[in-house]
């Protein structure tokens, strides 16, 4: 993997998903401070990044903190901890058992094509977040 990614935080999303590209929207407008990166899984740096961590056909929301790979509702929350106002204090529904919280996640990901539609594209970052995709 390429050493310049090592030790930022990341977030790897579904670019074709329209509720995944609301999310990554949702989080660059709610931040406390500028330090998460972002890549959607079907980029060249995606599939770098997930080779690296050995994944396989990966569609959950990844996280990497410290070289440490969080999926699904772990990432989710950890990143509520990104974000100002109250968000962070959805962090406490960590204390939820994983297996319990991923059944809500899985259910919500494999319906979300359905209820927010596919694009064809990813979004294209403007000039003053550009740097953050990675």
């Amino acid at each position: 993997m390429n050493e310049a990614y090592l030790n930022k935080s990341i977030i790897l999303f579904d670019g074709e998903c329209n509720f995944c590209n609301a999310s990554i929207q949702f989080v660059l407008n709610h931040e406390k401070k500028s330090e998460l990166f972002f890549s959607s899984l079907q980029s060249n740096t995606g599939k770098e990044i997930q080779d690296y961590f050995g994944i396989k056909n990966s569609e959950s929301v990844i996280l990497i903190e410290n070289n440490k790979l969080f999926i699904k509702s772990t990432a989710a929350l950890r990143i509520t901890k990104y974000l100002r106002g109250g968000f962070p204090l959805l962090y406490i529904f960590i204390i939820i058992p994983t297996f319990i919280r991923n059944v809500i996640y899985d259910y919500i990901a494999k319906k979300r094509y359905k209820w927010f539609g596919k694009t064809d594209t990813c979004m294209v970052p403007n000039d003053q977040i550009k740097h953050r995709f990675i």
